[in-house]
């Protein structure tokens, strides 16, 4: 195996957790309304927009937030949650780019 299909094999699993993360419908929902508010958005607001109860809520924001998707940031007493999607973006451009390079390269 050549050096480049093993850095773009490890590229995979480097985004393994982020693709997981996606494939969740609620967590879609969240980056979405999210995307929606720039300004971020409190527990309470988001479990009312999508419909689910706040611990579940909470579940899915600590998921994003540990893969890079969402940050949060204190207003008053509350928690407001941001979209900051470029790092984990950037790595799955990264992947998608090194797979085109490799199927339009030499054959």
């Amino acid at each position: 195996m050549s050096e480049r299909t093993e850095h773009i094999l490890q590229q995979f699993k480097d985004c393994i957790p982020l693709l997981e993360v996606l494939t969740d419908e609620n967590r879609q929902a969240i980056i979405m309304l999210l995307a929606q508010n720039k300004s971020g958005l409190h527990v309470n607001a988001i479990s009312g927009h999508i419909n689910l109860s706040r611990p579940a809520v909470s579940h899915h924001l600590k998921v994003l937030k540990q893969s890079g998707f969402i940050q949060s940031e204190k207003k008053g007493v509350e928690n407001y949650y941001v979209l900051t999607v470029r790092k984990p973006i950037e790595q799955l451009k990264l992947l998608i780019t090194a797979v085109e390079a490799e199927c339009n390269g030499p054959q």
